[in-house]
Protein backbone atom coordinates (compact mmCIF):
# COMPACT_ATOMS: atom_id res chain seq x y z
CA UNK A 1 0.00 0.00 0.00
CA UNK A 2 1.39 3.48 -0.63
CA UNK A 3 1.98 6.05 1.47
CA UNK A 4 -1.04 8.40 -0.25
CA UNK A 5 -3.38 5.22 0.37
CA UNK A 6 -2.38 5.27 3.97
CA UNK A 7 -2.79 9.21 4.36
CA UNK A 8 -4.22 11.08 1.86
CA UNK A 9 -1.87 14.34 0.96
CA UNK A 10 -3.06 18.38 2.11
CA UNK A 11 -5.06 20.29 0.05
CA UNK A 12 -6.20 24.08 -0.17
CA UNK A 13 -8.83 24.33 1.58
CA UNK A 14 -8.16 21.22 4.04
CA UNK A 15 -9.16 21.47 7.69
CA UNK A 16 -5.93 21.14 9.90
CA UNK A 17 -5.83 21.29 13.72
CA UNK A 18 -3.29 22.55 16.53
CA UNK A 19 -3.00 20.42 19.67
CA UNK A 20 -1.02 20.54 22.48
CA UNK A 21 -0.49 17.86 24.26
CA UNK A 22 2.35 18.97 26.20
CA UNK A 23 4.04 22.05 27.21
CA UNK A 24 1.09 24.99 27.07
CA UNK A 25 1.07 27.76 24.71
CA UNK A 26 -0.27 31.05 24.21
CA UNK A 27 -2.69 33.06 21.71
CA UNK A 28 0.38 35.51 21.03
CA UNK A 29 2.87 32.36 20.30
CA UNK A 30 0.46 31.06 18.23
CA UNK A 31 -0.57 33.82 16.03
CA UNK A 32 2.28 33.74 13.29
CA UNK A 33 1.78 29.75 12.84
CA UNK A 34 -2.01 30.36 12.32
CA UNK A 35 -1.21 33.32 9.52
CA UNK A 36 1.41 30.62 7.97
CA UNK A 37 -0.68 28.01 7.71
CA UNK A 38 -3.59 30.10 6.57
CA UNK A 39 -1.46 31.67 3.68
CA UNK A 40 -1.14 28.00 2.37
CA UNK A 41 -4.85 27.83 2.08
CA UNK A 42 -5.66 25.66 4.64
CA UNK A 43 -8.10 26.40 7.04
CA UNK A 44 -6.94 26.18 10.74
CA UNK A 45 -9.22 24.93 13.68
CA UNK A 46 -8.01 26.23 17.20
CA UNK A 47 -10.72 24.59 19.49
CA UNK A 48 -11.56 25.75 22.52
CA UNK A 49 -9.31 25.03 25.19
CA UNK A 50 -6.05 25.03 23.24
CA UNK A 51 -4.77 27.67 25.88
CA UNK A 52 -5.27 25.80 28.94
CA UNK A 53 -2.37 25.62 31.67
CA UNK A 54 -1.98 23.69 34.50
CA UNK A 55 2.10 24.45 35.55
CA UNK A 56 4.06 23.77 32.97
CA UNK A 57 1.40 21.70 30.97
CA UNK A 58 -1.42 22.62 28.60
CA UNK A 59 -3.85 21.81 30.99
CA UNK A 60 -4.88 18.54 33.21
CA UNK A 61 -4.07 15.40 31.61
CA UNK A 62 -7.72 14.52 31.49
CA UNK A 63 -8.11 18.22 29.88
CA UNK A 64 -4.99 17.27 26.61
CA UNK A 65 -6.15 13.42 26.43
CA UNK A 66 -9.37 14.93 25.81
CA UNK A 67 -8.75 17.67 23.39
CA UNK A 68 -6.56 15.25 21.57
CA UNK A 69 -8.63 12.41 20.86
CA UNK A 70 -11.57 14.85 19.43
CA UNK A 71 -9.49 15.63 16.83
CA UNK A 72 -8.28 12.43 16.57
CA UNK A 73 -11.59 11.14 16.05
CA UNK A 74 -12.60 13.81 13.77
CA UNK A 75 -12.66 12.40 10.03
CA UNK A 76 -13.10 16.08 8.83
CA UNK A 77 -9.53 17.01 10.27
CA UNK A 78 -6.61 16.28 7.65
CA UNK A 79 -3.72 16.93 10.16
CA UNK A 80 -3.10 17.52 12.91
CA UNK A 81 0.15 19.92 14.51
CA UNK A 82 0.94 19.85 17.63
CA UNK A 83 2.08 23.09 18.95
CA UNK A 84 5.06 22.39 21.51
CA UNK A 85 7.20 19.09 23.05
CA UNK A 86 9.03 19.96 26.77
CA UNK A 87 7.13 17.06 28.28
CA UNK A 88 3.84 15.93 28.99
CA UNK A 89 2.44 13.49 25.90
CA UNK A 90 3.92 10.12 27.60
CA UNK A 91 1.56 11.40 30.65
CA UNK A 92 -1.92 10.83 28.08
CA UNK A 93 -0.63 7.93 25.63
CA UNK A 94 -2.52 5.26 27.59
CA UNK A 95 -5.84 7.58 27.87
CA UNK A 96 -6.13 7.53 23.78
CA UNK A 97 -8.04 5.58 21.65
CA UNK A 98 -6.93 5.01 18.27
CA UNK A 99 -9.67 3.03 17.09
CA UNK A 100 -11.08 5.94 14.82
CA UNK A 101 -7.54 7.96 13.71
CA UNK A 102 -7.19 3.88 12.29
CA UNK A 103 -10.21 3.87 10.51
CA UNK A 104 -9.53 7.54 9.28
CA UNK A 105 -5.94 8.61 9.43
CA UNK A 106 -4.48 12.01 9.19
CA UNK A 107 -0.86 13.35 9.56
CA UNK A 108 0.51 13.97 13.15
CA UNK A 109 3.05 16.29 12.73
CA UNK A 110 5.73 17.31 15.74
CA UNK A 111 9.14 16.80 16.68
CA UNK A 112 10.78 16.49 20.74
CA UNK A 113 8.14 15.09 23.03
CA UNK A 114 5.63 14.24 19.93
CA UNK A 115 8.10 11.17 19.29
CA UNK A 116 5.76 9.85 21.92
CA UNK A 117 2.83 9.90 19.39
CA UNK A 118 5.16 9.08 16.31
CA UNK A 119 6.69 5.51 18.21
CA UNK A 120 2.82 4.81 19.59
CA UNK A 121 0.95 5.41 16.30
CA UNK A 122 4.17 3.20 14.33
CA UNK A 123 4.10 0.23 17.00
CA UNK A 124 0.48 -0.08 17.27
CA UNK A 125 -0.87 0.94 13.76
CA UNK A 126 2.00 1.09 11.22
CA UNK A 127 1.08 4.09 9.81
CA UNK A 128 3.63 7.00 8.45
CA UNK A 129 4.07 10.43 10.67
CA UNK A 130 5.70 13.40 10.04
CA UNK A 131 8.92 14.75 12.29
CA UNK A 132 8.72 18.19 11.53
CA UNK A 133 8.64 21.73 12.96
CA UNK A 134 6.19 22.90 15.27
CA UNK A 135 3.70 25.91 15.53
CA UNK A 136 5.97 26.96 18.59
CA UNK A 137 8.95 27.53 15.92
CA UNK A 138 6.90 29.12 13.18
CA UNK A 139 6.96 32.91 13.52
CA UNK A 140 5.91 34.52 9.82
CA UNK A 141 9.02 33.92 7.84
CA UNK A 142 9.12 30.70 5.44
CA UNK A 143 12.80 28.68 6.85
CA UNK A 144 14.11 25.38 5.71
CA UNK A 145 11.86 24.09 8.25
CA UNK A 146 8.23 25.45 6.78
CA UNK A 147 9.51 24.97 3.23
CA UNK A 148 10.12 21.27 3.81
CA UNK A 149 7.30 20.66 6.04
CA UNK A 150 5.01 22.09 3.17
CA UNK A 151 6.66 20.84 0.32
CA UNK A 152 5.73 17.70 1.92
CA UNK A 153 2.53 18.27 3.32
CA UNK A 154 0.99 19.23 0.16
CA UNK A 155 3.09 16.87 -2.42
CA UNK A 156 1.36 15.07 -5.17
CA UNK A 157 4.91 13.19 -6.32
CA UNK A 158 7.37 10.80 -5.34
CA UNK A 159 10.53 12.86 -4.05
CA UNK A 160 9.04 14.61 -0.96
CA UNK A 161 12.22 13.65 0.72
CA UNK A 162 15.69 14.47 -0.66
CA UNK A 163 18.20 15.99 1.61
CA UNK A 164 22.43 16.21 0.93
CA UNK A 165 24.50 17.42 3.78
CA UNK A 166 28.50 17.55 4.52
CA UNK A 167 29.81 14.56 5.32
CA UNK A 168 31.37 13.41 9.11
CA UNK A 169 35.02 11.62 9.54
CA UNK A 170 32.77 9.49 12.01
CA UNK A 171 30.22 8.48 9.59
CA UNK A 172 30.09 4.56 8.24
CA UNK A 173 30.21 3.94 4.94
CA UNK A 174 27.26 2.07 2.74
CA UNK A 175 23.98 2.35 2.05
CA UNK A 176 20.54 1.10 2.76
CA UNK A 177 16.72 1.14 1.98
CA UNK A 178 14.22 0.52 4.75
CA UNK A 179 11.51 2.49 6.70
CA UNK A 180 12.07 5.41 9.05
CA UNK A 181 11.65 5.16 12.62
CA UNK A 182 13.15 7.22 15.96
CA UNK A 183 13.21 10.83 16.92
CA UNK A 184 14.51 12.06 20.41
CA UNK A 185 16.29 9.99 22.40
CA UNK A 186 15.50 10.89 25.58
CA UNK A 187 11.99 10.19 24.34
CA UNK A 188 12.91 6.51 22.37
CA UNK A 189 14.78 5.81 25.74
CA UNK A 190 11.78 6.47 28.47
CA UNK A 191 9.62 4.28 25.95
CA UNK A 192 11.38 1.05 26.43
CA UNK A 193 9.54 -1.96 27.85
CA UNK A 194 6.34 -0.07 26.87
CA UNK A 195 3.40 -1.02 23.92
CA UNK A 196 5.06 2.54 22.42
CA UNK A 197 8.73 0.95 22.09
CA UNK A 198 9.22 1.06 18.20
CA UNK A 199 10.23 -2.13 16.50
CA UNK A 200 13.30 -1.29 14.85
CA UNK A 201 14.68 -4.42 13.52
CA UNK A 202 15.65 -3.77 9.41
CA UNK A 203 14.52 -0.24 10.23
CA UNK A 204 16.51 3.00 9.44
CA UNK A 205 16.49 4.38 13.30
CA UNK A 206 16.52 8.68 13.68
CA UNK A 207 17.77 10.35 17.28
CA UNK A 208 18.30 13.51 18.18
CA UNK A 209 18.64 15.28 21.62
CA UNK A 210 18.78 18.69 23.10
CA UNK A 211 19.87 19.87 26.31
CA UNK A 212 21.44 16.46 27.91
CA UNK A 213 24.38 15.73 30.25
CA UNK A 214 26.96 13.75 28.15
CA UNK A 215 26.75 11.00 30.63
CA UNK A 216 22.83 10.52 30.12
CA UNK A 217 23.60 10.44 26.82
CA UNK A 218 25.88 7.60 27.67
CA UNK A 219 22.99 5.50 29.52
CA UNK A 220 20.40 6.32 27.11
CA UNK A 221 22.53 4.60 24.39
CA UNK A 222 23.22 1.74 26.10
CA UNK A 223 19.45 1.53 27.06
CA UNK A 224 18.38 1.29 23.29
CA UNK A 225 21.38 -1.45 23.18
CA UNK A 226 20.45 -3.82 26.07
CA UNK A 227 16.91 -3.49 25.05
CA UNK A 228 17.82 -4.69 21.02
CA UNK A 229 17.15 -1.42 19.57
CA UNK A 230 20.72 -0.43 18.11
CA UNK A 231 21.15 -4.31 16.67
CA UNK A 232 19.62 -4.79 13.81
CA UNK A 233 19.42 -1.58 11.85
CA UNK A 234 19.53 -1.16 8.73
CA UNK A 235 21.53 2.15 9.14
CA UNK A 236 21.08 4.99 11.89
CA UNK A 237 21.23 8.27 11.37
CA UNK A 238 22.07 11.23 13.96
CA UNK A 239 20.70 14.54 13.86
CA UNK A 240 21.32 17.31 16.05
CA UNK A 241 22.79 16.82 20.06
CA UNK A 242 22.07 20.04 20.60
CA UNK A 243 23.36 22.47 23.92
CA UNK A 244 24.94 19.39 25.55
CA UNK A 245 26.37 19.31 28.91
CA UNK A 246 29.22 18.20 30.98
CA UNK A 247 30.16 17.43 34.69
CA UNK A 248 33.13 19.04 36.66
CA UNK A 249 34.81 16.01 35.67
CA UNK A 250 34.28 15.41 31.87
CA UNK A 251 33.05 12.63 30.03
CA UNK A 252 35.29 12.35 28.26
CA UNK A 253 33.25 12.24 25.15
CA UNK A 254 31.09 14.31 22.83
CA UNK A 255 27.76 13.09 22.03
CA UNK A 256 28.63 11.42 18.56
CA UNK A 257 31.62 9.85 20.06
CA UNK A 258 29.01 8.69 22.72
CA UNK A 259 27.02 7.00 19.56
CA UNK A 260 29.57 6.20 17.63
CA UNK A 261 31.02 4.18 20.16
CA UNK A 262 27.83 2.60 21.54
CA UNK A 263 27.74 1.08 18.02
CA UNK A 264 31.37 0.43 17.26
CA UNK A 265 30.62 -3.16 16.81
CA UNK A 266 27.70 -3.49 14.20
CA UNK A 267 28.43 -2.70 10.42
CA UNK A 268 25.56 -0.66 8.72
CA UNK A 269 25.72 2.68 7.86
CA UNK A 270 25.91 5.61 10.49
CA UNK A 271 25.21 9.08 9.34
CA UNK A 272 26.20 12.26 11.65
CA UNK A 273 24.92 15.66 11.41
CA UNK A 274 21.51 15.25 9.50
CA UNK A 275 19.65 18.41 9.33
CA UNK A 276 16.84 17.33 12.00
CA UNK A 277 15.98 17.64 15.26
CA UNK A 278 16.29 20.56 17.61
CA UNK A 279 17.88 22.78 15.12
CA UNK A 280 15.81 26.07 14.47
CA UNK A 281 14.81 26.58 11.32
CA UNK A 282 16.83 23.99 9.86
CA UNK A 283 15.13 21.04 11.15
CA UNK A 284 14.04 19.47 7.98
CA UNK A 285 10.86 17.31 7.72
CA UNK A 286 11.50 13.49 7.62
CA UNK A 287 7.80 11.44 7.45
CA UNK A 288 8.33 8.27 10.00
CA UNK A 289 7.45 4.96 8.28
CA UNK A 290 8.52 5.64 5.06
CA UNK A 291 11.08 3.71 3.11
CA UNK A 292 14.17 5.92 2.56
CA UNK A 293 17.57 5.57 1.32
CA UNK A 294 20.59 6.73 3.12
CA UNK A 295 23.59 7.00 1.44
CA UNK A 296 26.95 7.22 4.25
CA UNK A 297 30.37 8.41 2.93
CA UNK A 298 33.07 10.12 5.35
CA UNK A 299 34.44 11.98 2.00
CA UNK A 300 31.80 12.91 0.20
CA UNK A 301 28.04 14.62 0.19
CA UNK A 302 25.68 12.41 2.70
CA UNK A 303 21.82 12.17 1.33
CA UNK A 304 18.49 10.45 2.35
CA UNK A 305 15.78 10.35 -0.27
CA UNK A 306 12.62 9.09 -0.54
CA UNK A 307 12.02 5.67 -2.04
Amino acid sequence: MSIMENIPFLKRGDRVALAAPARAVSPKEMAPAIAMLESWGLQVIVSKGLYEQEGQLAGSDRHRAAFLQKLLDDPDIKAIFCCRGGYGTVRIIDRLDFKRFAEHPKWIVGYSDITVLHSHIHSTLGLPTLHATMPINMHGEETPATHTMHDFLFSSKHDYVDYEWEPSEMNRKGAATAPVVGGNLSILYSLCGSCSQIDTRGKILLIEDLDEYLYHIDRMMQGLKRAGMLTELAGLVVGGMTNMHDNTVPFGRTAMQIVADTVREYDYPVLFGAPFGHLGDNNLAIPLGIKCTLEASNSKKCRIFAS
